[in-house]
């Protein structure tokens, strides 16, 4: 190959590069104007609600919370007692204890003074057996609770026992080391008690970071900014995707994950669908895909609801190692979605859902970082050949972190206008800093996950789930 063949191979990768940063960009800024004025006009609606109501009444939807626990048992009292403590009427509480190695049982035992009672179980949804078995409390002050000692089966497996246990309406699926808010429940409900002639299957909210909050008996005391610049740094992560991100895609209804660690479910239709799938560790995102796709198929009227308010926190990652296997498991996990529905992606059988959703998602999602990786060679080997025009890489690099700390900036700016939660002195202008050392702390790693879930979905056979070691809320 001549030269002139290679000028021309780099030139037309240099037009490629830059029309996908282009078009990546003007994504970003287009579903940020959407999720503004869809969270202006949620805060407006929300204003007129009189979220009593829905607590007092009697014929509110009941509503079942599952939570798995594997190996949980620096929090797991902590905070079960925190969803015991929600403000709703009509609800109830699994514990799904999937075969713990640590005494996570003997601790709820104990503090809940429970005791092991007889209870069919109408399998629906087939999951490992049960070990010790069904637990309830002597105490009526816990009548709410139940929980359920069984195999080890993972998360997926644990949350289908959940579904099978389930006589709600609705399965609220959440981590069991997150902290959920008391109105988290009278919140999330209200999309599906809209309901008109379009079905909602699923409601999500935000999710936050409690790193360094101080949490007594099962309520969240102080918010407090995370000691640690990994855990800061998600902070912003966080506020991006959900406050600039999620909000526009539920505007579009074009959602395709509600975060694993809180969502409500339509549990007729998420054991219409099979329930979750035990044979992916993306189980949020594909009980989702594959809930859509089963209303698209059905050609019946639906949509994926989420509201920015937040609802649960939870303890993210405080060392890079912990960080690295969390964001593996998550590309293996949409790797993993997108392939097995992979029939949906630019099909106009399935609407929008085919034609925006997913190709969204397999381009600046899925194809993000690989895309990225192979331009960072691309610009190695122009300097090797001596080819960089370096006004041009540097203006181009420059607009980039400039674009990606304005982004960061008007995501803080968003919380601070719409739900404030940092609110002691000094906390905003950290987090305008922050946004500025972001890229360099945050985003090498985010890349580097990324990759190495590829190269391990590929060609790693002995993969794992990525379990995160927890250090406990009270102890960050």
């Amino acid at each position: 190959m001549d030269t002139s063949s290679v000028k021309i191979i780099l030139q037309i990768l240099h037009y490629l590069f830059f029309g996908y940063a282009f078009c990546a960009i003007l994504s970003y800024i287009v579903l940020s104007i959407i999720s503004g004025k869809e969270t202006i006009e949620y805060i407006k609606k929300r204003s007129f609600i009189d979220y009593k109501d829905i607590l007092s009444s009697t014929i509110s939807p009941s509503i079942t919370i599952i939570a798995p626990a594997y190996n949980e048992s620096l929090n797991v009292v902590e905070n079960v007692r925190s969803l015991l403590s929600n403000h709703y009427v009509n609800y109830n509480v699994i514990i799904i204890n999937d075969g713990s190695k640590d005494d996570s049982l003997e601790r709820l035992i104990e503090a809940y003074d429970l005791e092991k009672v007889n209870y069919i179980i109408n399998e629906k949804i087939k999951t490992q057996p049960l070990r010790a078995g069904v637990f309830k409390s002597k105490n009526p002050a816990f009548e709410k609770l139940m929980v359920v000692d069984k195999e080890n089966g993972g998360k997926a497996d644990a949350l289908n026992m959940g579904l099978n246990i389930s006589k709600s309406k609705y399965v609220a699926c959440i981590d069991v080391d997150c902290l959920l808010l008391e109105d988290a429940l009278q919140k999330l409900i209200k999309p599906f008690l809209d309901e008109t002639d379009t079905k909602v299957i699923a409601a999500g909210g935000v999710i936050r970071i409690a790193n360094s909050c101080v949490i007594k008996g099962g309520k969240l005391i102080d918010i407090n900014l995370p000691k640690k610049l990994l855990v800061q740094s998600q902070i912003l992560e966080y506020l991006r995707a959900f406050l600039l991100g999620r909000m526009a895609w539920s505007r579009l209804n074009g959602l395709l994950v509600i975060s694993g660690a809180f969502g409500i479910f339509n549990k007729e239709i998420a054991i219409a669908v099979g329930g979750y799938d035990t044979k992916t560790v993306g189980e949020d995102m594909e009980i989702i895909v594959r809930m859509r796709r089963y209303m698209e198929e059905k050609n019946e009227k639906y949509r994926v609801s989420y509201i920015p308010d937040p609802l649960c926190w939870t303890e993210a990652p405080d060392t890079y190692k912990i960080f690295i296997s969390q964001r593996n498991r998550w590309t293996r996990g949409t790797i993993e979605t997108l392939r097995k529905h992979r029939k949906i992606g630019f099909n106009k059988k399935y609407g929008s859902f085919g034609l925006l959703s997913y190709p969204y998602w397999l381009i600046f999602e899925r194809l993000a970082p690989i895309i990225e990786t192979i331009g960072l060679l691309y610009f190695t080997i122009l300097i090797i050949l001596q080819e960089v025009k370096w006004e041009y890489a540097l203006s181009f690099l420059v607009l980039s972190y400039v674009f990606s700390v304005v982004f960061s900036i008007v995501a803080i700016y968003s919380e601070e206008l719409t739900f404030h939660q940092y609110k002691k002195k000094g906390t905003g202008f950290k987090l305008i800093l922050l946004s500025a050392l972001e890229p360099f702390v945050l985003h090498p790693f985010i890349l580097y996950a990324a990759m190495k879930g590829n190269y391990d979905y590929y060609f790693n056979k002995k993969k794992k789930w990525g379990a995160m070691t927890r250090k406990g809320l009270t102890a960050n």
